[in-house]
């Protein structure tokens, strides 16, 4: 029997259209995620950081060569119909970047100041959420070692989120080499299992592993987070170990970014061991209050660009936009809509064509009621429906 033209509900095969983790933005969402994403990258570039644009997949040994944290189940792989190479849909966007400085970009002067936006895609759901699809924004700075790295990455991270207009937002701020010390003398089973353990801050578990030179150190640091005092507490723990140089450089940082003004925002964490067998020192995580995780992360990876032919220190964080755009509302700082007027009158209607010149989107409509009904379902902000300028405020849709 054939389906009636005048039943709006889709096919049953059309109800959920989209693999698990994937899903639409509608228009409101989209221009929301769209204004964050422009602010931001505004921001990026006035530090001087261009623009670079990835694709979305390339040969998948090329992007696992520089995976770093991520396991290699993450990567969506495909066989490329035309070549018949294995591909890979980009989970990360740091090892595209790391393989543009090697080779696109080879004899440029450094440093190298490059952002990006896209959205990776990942093989497991994540643990929150179930998301697979992770819209970023980020920054990879490649050729400048040391603390003025560091500081450089995170006055732009700090900066982007107060641009997006997010005023409370935290940086927790560790260094990998801490841990990476502590465990240099153990097998890389041990070491793996050893950051699992403190992943999970289970002190007890990391008591019952045997064979650790370090355990009593690795079993404090545990306790080891807040503000400038733990500095002063892991440097009596960390003196006699090979973890000082790392520490000291902690401190060196910490300070740095605290007279550089970012003191209100920094917390530490020496016992942070996320990423601690791809980053090579300082490393961060975002947070602000709303999404209940990570907003951003990044760090230093000195280590990655000798992967692509190029070595070089190299540092760089990225944003997850969804959970920025969540930090925003729950801050009651969401950007505002853009003015989108319904103009009351035919197609050619001159205040359309006038308000359009003025950068305000503008569409006609035949009648007043059918105009305001529309301006609601659609998101206008007024109804022009009175013949004055399009300088006046007009009607808005009620």
């Amino acid at each position: 029997m054939p389906r009636d033209e005048r039943d709006s509900t889709p096919p049953r095969s059309l109800e959920h259209p989209l693999p698990a983790g994937m899903r639409d933005l509608l228009p409101e969402e989209a221009q929301s995620r769209r204004a964050v994403a422009r602010k931001i990258l505004d921001s990026f570039a006035l530090h001087g950081y261009a623009l670079v644009t990835p694709p979305a997949f390339e040969l998948a040994d090329v992007l696992e060569r520089g995976l770093g944290t991520l396991d290699p189940a993450d990567v969506l792989r495909f066989v490329e119909p035309e070549s018949g190479e294995v591909a890979a849909l980009r989970p990360d966007m740091t090892p595209q970047v790391a393989r543009m400085i090697a080779t696109r970009l080879h004899g440029a002067i450094p440093p190298f100041r490059l952002c990006y936006e896209g959205t990776v895609l990942r093989r497991r759901s994540g643990r929150a959420h179930k998301r697979r699809q992770i819209p970023q924004v980020g920054v990879e700075l490649a050729g400048l070692a040391g603390p003025d790295g560091d500081l450089e990455l995170l006055s732009v991270a700090a900066d982007a989120l107060a641009a997006s207009g997010l005023q409370r937002f935290a940086i927790d701020l560790g260094d990998a080499g801490i841990v990476r010390a502590l465990l240099g003398d153990a097998s890389s089973a041990m070491a793996a299992r050893a950051s699992d353990v403190m992943s999970r801050k289970d002190e007890a578990e990391l008591a019952e592993l045997r064979g650790l030179a370090h355990v009593d150190a690795l079993r404090a640091l545990l306790a080891l987070q807040g503000g400038p005092e733990v500095l002063a507490e892991g440097a009596k723990l960390l003196a006699s170990t090979p973890a000082a140089a790392a520490l000291a450089r902690l401190r060196t940082l910490y300070d740095r970014a605290a007279a550089r003004g970012l003191g209100a925002h920094l917390q530490l964490d020496l016992g942070e061991v996320r990423g601690f067998a791809y980053y090579t020192g300082p490393i961060f995580h975002l947070y602000a209050p709303g999404p209940g995780e990570a907003i951003g992360s990044g760090g230093r990876y000195d280590d990655l660009l000798a992967r692509f032919g190029a070595p070089m220190p190299a540092v760089g964080f990225a944003l997850d936009l969804d959970r920025v755009v969540v930090a925003l509302r729950a801050a009651g700082a969401a950007p505002a809509p853009p003015e989108r007027v319904v103009v009351v009158g035919a197609p050619d209607d001159p205040r359309v064509a006038e308000l359009r010149a003025r950068g305000v989107a503008a569409v006609a409509f035949a009648d007043a009621q059918g105009a305001h009904a529309y301006a609601r379902a659609w998101g206008f902000t007024r109804v022009l429906d009175d013949g004055t300028s399009p300088a006046s405020p007009g009607r808005g849709p009620h």
